[in-house]
């Protein structure tokens, strides 16, 4: 079983990449690290401490620390939401110590994070780009792709547009099988 010593392993690998650190307050860090760790066993994944998950990994996708909204948190306040991860500017005090605003959409909160059905492409509707990441292949469609790779933790960098072959084989000219 996965004690909260190999979690937080693993989260100060993430941020090592990231050249982002902790929270110094080691209260402040405690508590968030054990926070993590109960939703890990109350819903079967690491979801944010400091937002409300449903239970339901598909609805929670987005909130699974570390989250998809931290970087633009850390780039802006100098901190994510529940200041786990924070930057040179927040500890020395060049960023303010104020509360981080919530990115997570409230609908997200009331209908879960979009469902493969409710984005773009399904249904007739327009297409997002798909993106494949070059170091495991993940395909996500979105509009840009993640800022790191959910599987192997690439960077935004290593991703690639990406196009099924039809649609390769199409542009050389090629009829592709009806």
């Amino acid at each position: 079983m996965r004690t909260v010593a190999d979690m937080f392993a693993e989260m100060k690998m993430i941020a090592d990449e990231e050249g982002y650190q902790f929270n110094p307050v080691q209260k402040d860090l405690d508590d968030i690290i054990q926070g993590i760790w109960n939703n890990e066993h109350r819903y079967g994944y690491p979801s944010c401490p400091c937002r409300m998950a449903s239970g339901a990994l598909a609805d929670d996708m987005d909130i699974i620390c570390p989250c998809n909204y931290m970087d633009a948190d850390i780039a802006e306040y100098g901190c994510c939401l529940c200041t786990l991860y924070v930057n040179d500017d927040w500890i020395s005090g060049k960023k303010s110590h104020d509360p981080v605003p919530e990115r997570r959409p409230q609908e997200y909160y009331e209908k879960g994070y979009p469902a493969i059905m409710e984005q773009k492409g399904a249904g007739g509707k327009e297409m997002a780009q798909v993106y494949r990441c070059t170091v495991c292949g993940y395909l996500c469609a979105r509009d840009e792709p993640p800022d790191l790779c959910p599987i192997c933790r690439a960077k935004k960098e290593r991703f690639e547009k990406f196009e099924a072959q039809e649609r390769k084989n199409e542009q050389k000219g090629y009829q592709t099988r009806m």
